[in-house]
């Protein structure tokens, strides 16, 4: 049995696949995941709007993987999402790499990108790409 906060099977398959600088993406509803995360492993957690929401599947990653960098799609507009202070706060003051839409879209299709998770968050601009580090 399990023990810890991640109990997903899907998702403990797709972690205990990854090494050192493979990406996992944690995808807001709106993220086009079917069409811009080329071969990665697609999980599905929209349960309903909002349900869950990405911090509390960040929450739950962290406790299982290590991250060395972690990587936001910048608005169009220079504005910063209120979510990207959420992101940096969990993740112990990491500084986010921002990305162009477009850039983070084809960043997002790259081969390292290894799971690729969809969520209920109904807030815009609320996608994060991790890549895992080193224990």
């Amino acid at each position: 049995m399990v023990k810890g906060a991640l109990i997903h099977p899907e998702i403990l398959h797709a972690l205990s696949l990854c090494g050192h600088g493979d990406k996992v993406l944690i995808a807001d509803g709106n993220y086009p995941l079917a069409s811009e995360t080329g071969d990665a492993q697609k999980v599905y957690l929209g349960l309903t709007p909002g349900t869950p929401d990405v911090t509390e599947v960040l929450e739950v990653l962290l406790e299982t993987i290590a991250v060395e960098k972690a990587e936001v799609m910048r608005p169009d507009d220079g504005t910063k999402p209120e979510i990207f202070s959420e992101f940096t706060r969990l993740l112990g003051g990491m500084e986010l790499e921002e990305r162009e839409r477009q850039e983070f879209y084809h960043t997002c299709a790259h081969p390292k990108v290894r799971l690729a998770i969809s969520t209920g968050e109904q807030r815009t601009y609320a996608n994060i790409l991790l890549t895992v580090g080193v224990v």
